[in-house]
């Protein structure tokens, strides 16, 4: 007998009412194919396209909270990904308390966590993904970046792990961000040597500082069904800039519309039918470039980790572009169908499946990669640091908890006043109850630039760096919104105006409830500088200190800004 939606949901709230995780054997065993019909996507069409992004080199399940502030401004208000919370819900159609609003937002977060369970890992992708290339098999997969980066296990083996559990999940084609922050001399090594006939590294705008020669592949073409389909990479922009320079110095990236319009063209002459940007530009960037960029029938982006369940339709001069972004930490797959007759699209259907591990058997090829190369630091990764009474998550456009205890660690460490920690958006999420073992103190931290440091500086600069900061994420243009989130801020509290002009969004600083003196020096310390040649003890050195010494983190006063100027938007929710 078969077993309906309704049925399945049913399920799931008997486990929210018991406040037990699922698991894929008992919904299995009390209700045969409920975990298969969650993920029952008919084919459509002739051409199809699987796609995750920002995996950050999360092989295991985690728990990963989705943000409560992602302020849009000027165009973007109020316009996917700017939604959090019950707006998203709202926009999206999706039914509070349901799975998908678990997987899509931070509401009752870490309820939901219990009743769902963990989300990702790389085995239960590796499921999702033969199941859904059994109705598709010449579906291609594409990985948008930001995988050889992020975990304890990838910064030891130097990136490894994560390139050889691709290959052997089948990756097709990949661009990039955070694979360059291993440095160009790995980053070739690992095209040249490991990728080279199993996937293609891809990106049209990383070019030589010399000659402007394309030092990688910009395009690929494939022929699915009979049609032809190009597929184009576009790498994070902004690399050199957000990261070390000295990583890559002898390439430039950057967005580069007129050499994307050209590629796009080149495609099409070449016989592609269908056109889709393999993008790491962020969501914001994708919907202003396909707005200039004619031709492209779909971006498949990342790098802003937001998890939309449908797409953005561009209207340009060329028709109409889908925008997409597949959200983080192996955590989402997406599913793109086209439906091409006559030499074009005539229809699509686009899924944003969560990959909830509970209700997807593990690869038994992938787990086996996965333990034989988690094994040789088992005992590393395990180690108990502290237990947490608090949710601890990163990220948002402020602090979260988990930056909130970076930042204490920094100024406990450092005898400092004030603690800066890096924007970033990866990061795995913990339980109140949890263990903070060292291999998830590390999901925040793991970087080849780790080095702690402490300045002076005086309230002039500190304003200066919040500044330069907050313009990074605020500018009313997308194209000079250039990092990730605003910095992490210790000690020192603020008011934030995101609709200011550049240079007036930071006031009245105060640390110790003095305001800060534009002349007087402060001591402020620091982590991940950009600058080549930083001294310093490694961050994980002073966390785990701070966490071994408290052994219950409890009462974390997350230092959130004051924000002015952003009533009613529905990208803020506390």
């Amino acid at each position: 007998m078969g077993f309906s939606r309704r049925e399945f949901m049913q399920v799931l709230a008997v486990a929210s009412a018991t406040g037990m995780a699922l698991d894929h054997r008992d919904v299995l065993a009390a209700a045969p194919g409920a975990g298969e019909r969650l993920y029952d996507v008919p084919k459509f069409g002739n051409v199809s396209f699987l796609h995750f992004t920002d995996c950050h080199a999360q092989l295991t399940p985690i728990h990963f909270r989705e943000p409560n502030v992602n302020l849009g401004v000027a165009d973007a208000v109020g316009r996917p990904p700017h939604l959090v919370g019950e707006k998203l819900l709202q926009h999206f159609k999706l039914k509070p308390g349901s799975a998908q609003a678990h997987a899509f937002s931070y509401l009752d977060f870490s309820q939901a966590a219990r009743t769902y369970g963990r989300v990702g890992g790389f085995a239960h992708m590796a499921t999702l993904i033969k199941q859904l290339k059994s109705s598709r098999p010449n579906a291609l997969l594409l990985d948008g970046g930001d995988t050889w980066q992020g975990s304890a296990t990838s910064l030891w083996t130097n990136g490894q792990d994560m390139v050889d559990a691709c290959k052997l999940l089948g990756v097709n084609m990949m661009t990039s961000h955070w694979e360059h922050t291993f440095g160009a001399q790995r980053v070739q090594e690992i095209v040249e040597k490991d990728l080279k006939g199993n996937m293609e590294f891809l990106a049209q705008n990383i070019k030589t500082t010399d000659f402007e020669d394309i030092v990688f592949k910009p395009y690929a073409m494939r022929e699915m069904n009979g049609v032809q389909v190009a597929v184009i990479g576009q790498a994070f922009p902004y690399t050199p800039i957000a990261n070390p320079r000295h990583m890559v110095p002898d390439w430039t990236f950057g967005i580069q519309d007129e050499h994307m319009q050209k590629m796009v063209d080149e495609a099409r002459s070449k016989g592609a039918q269908v056109v889709v940007v393999l993008s790491h530009n962020g969501m914001d960037v994708d919907i202003k470039m396909v707005s200039r960029v004619r031709g492209i029938d779909a971006i498949l982006g990342g790098h802003t980790h937001d998890g939309m369940p449908a797409p953005t339709i561009v209207k340009n001069g060329g028709g109409e572009t889908l925008v997409t972004n597949a959200g983080s930490n192996s955590k989402f797959l997406g599913v793109l169908d086209f439906d091409v007759r006559g030499g074009k699209v005539q229809g699509f259907q686009y899924k944003l499946l969560p990959v909830f591990s509970n209700l997807l058997p593990a690869d038994a090829t992938m787990q086996a990669h996965i333990d034989k190369v988690r094994a040789p630091y088992k005992d590393k990764l395990e180690e108990k640091l502290a237990i947490t009474e608090d949710l601890l998550y990163r990220r948002g456009n402020f602090n979260g908890s988990w930056d909130q205890v970076i930042c204490d660690a920094l100024m406990q460490n450092k005898g400092a006043d004030i603690a800066f920690s890096p924007g970033v958006r990866w990061g795995t999420s913990l339980l109140p109850g949890d263990t903070i073992t060292y291999e998830r103190m590390m999901d925040q931290m793991a970087l080849t630039y780790p080095a702690t440091t402490l300045n002076t500086f005086t309230g002039s600069q500190i304003k200066e760096i919040l500044e330069d900061v907050a313009d990074n994420i605020f500018n009313p243009d997308p194209y000079y919104q250039q990092g990730g989130d605003m910095v992490r801020v210790g000690g020192l509290q603020y008011t934030v105006s995101p609709k200011a002009e550049m240079g007036q969004r930071i006031n009245n600083m105060v640390l110790k409830d003095k305001l800060i003196e534009a002349d007087k020096t402060y001591k402020v310390a620091g982590w991940a500088s950009v600058q080549e040649g930083v001294q310093g003890e490694p961050i994980w050195d002073v966390v785990s200190g701070y966490l071994r010494d408290r052994r219950v983190i409890k009462g974390v006063k997350i230092n959130t800004p004051r924000i002015t100027g952003m009533e009613g938007n529905p990208g803020i929710a506390f």
